[in-house]
């Protein structure tokens, strides 16, 4: 099975939506065939020789899907050549370019770019992609990509002793803002002005289990970082405050389960609300919402849909609805809407894409 990431279904560029599945082959691809749905177009196959079956997407306020994963690819020598690669889909339905390398900061040291954790890749200010890596000493490097397309050099971000599994935020103000599991609580890197420089921040009391990592803007200049306990399975959340504002205590979300957790910020009769999908322990997946920027108010988890493989994942349509997606056991996609016509955050039936 696969490394479990969430943040895999987003709205393009003309409304509709687009899931995304790394498989050991390639990624699969649905399409919805006009915005809103409720039908689909795929499982479309991009081609991706070597890439692991691991699959960071990030998207910026132009719509366009950027695709990041590491590339492993055997050579004749016995060397095996490690990349992070990169590829940007512009349009919904079309082809996403030609997967870059970008490499490793390891350049021709082939054993210590096998090293590397996955990626994870996030957009912040002015459209600038980041892409960060655990490095082979344990801790963090990063690669920036600027809004005209140009890429700068690995830099060492430092840290150490980090577990699998980084996750990256930005605010609404694009401060990006990165977590690491590891040993000793979780490391933080952060930007203290949009588009600056990264740095190493207080790291944040937890116990957080590797691969459970999610993060979410929620707010101007504010981050919330959520992660599993590695003790009781349960999430926990932490929220990152800008300069005028307290960085919240670890709260606890309850809900025991597997992989990270699906994040999705919107209204819910009027009111502004994070919404958290999650893969429980049983396999099925479970919704809960609380009103954004207040985790103590807590979250009460209800079960939905069937069983489901890696971690789920949250968007709006066009119309405005959430709608929650899952990769069934059998590889297809299944898709539940909100129900607008009802108060609260129902959802309706499972129906496959």
């Amino acid at each position: 099975m696969h490394t479990p990431t969430t943040g895999w279904l987003l709205r393009g560029t003309d409304g509709r939506l687009t899931a995304y599945a790394p498989r050991a082959e390639g990624i699969a691809r649905w399409t919805e065939e006009r915005p809103g749905g409720p039908s689909w177009k795929g499982p479309e196959l991009l081609a991706a020789p070597g890439l692991l079956p691991y699959l960071s997407v990030a998207q910026g306020a132009d719509g366009y899907a950027h695709l990041v994963g590491l590339r492993r690819q055997p050579k004749d020598d016995g060397e095996v050549a490690t990349d992070v690669v990169h590829a940007t889909q512009f349009q919904p339905g079309r082809p996403p370019t030609m997967w870059r390398a970008l490499g490793t900061p390891y350049g021709g040291d082939w054993r210590r770019a096998e090293q590397i954790g996955l990626p994870a890749a996030v957009v912040g200010h002015s459209g600038a992609l980041h892409v960060f890596v655990r490095n082979a000493g344990g801790g963090v490097c990063g690669r920036k990509q600027d809004a005209k397309g140009s890429w700068g050099g690995w830099l060492d971000l430092k840290g150490y002793d980090l577990l699998d599994g980084l996750s990256a935020a930005a605010t609404g103000d694009g401060r990006v803002d990165v977590i690491a599991p590891a040993r000793t609580g979780a490391h933080r890197w952060n930007q203290e002005q949009p588009g600056g420089d990264l740095k190493r921040a207080p790291a944040v009391p937890a116990a957080a289990a590797a691969g459970t990592a999610s993060s979410a803007g929620t707010g101007e200049t504010s981050v919330t970082h959520f992660w599993r306990d590695a003790e009781d399975g349960e999430v926990r959340a932490w929220r990152a405050g800008g300069e005028d504002e307290p960085e919240d205590a670890v709260v606890s979300l309850g809900g025991a389960g597997t992989g990270p957790v699906a994040l999705l910020r919107t209204a819910v009769d009027g009111h502004d609300c994070t919404v958290l999908a999650q893969r429980t322990t049983a396999g099925r997946v479970a919704v809960a919402a609380y009103p954004t920027a207040d985790e103590s108010a807590g979250a009460f988890w209800s079960e939905t849909g069937g069983e489901c493989v890696g971690a789920p994942a949250l968007a709006l349509d066009a119309r405005g609805h959430v709608v929650l997606a899952a990769i069934a056991a059998d590889g297809g996609l299944r898709v539940a809407r909100q129900r607008a016509e009802e108060p609260g955050l129902a959802l309706g039936a499972w129906v496959p894409a």
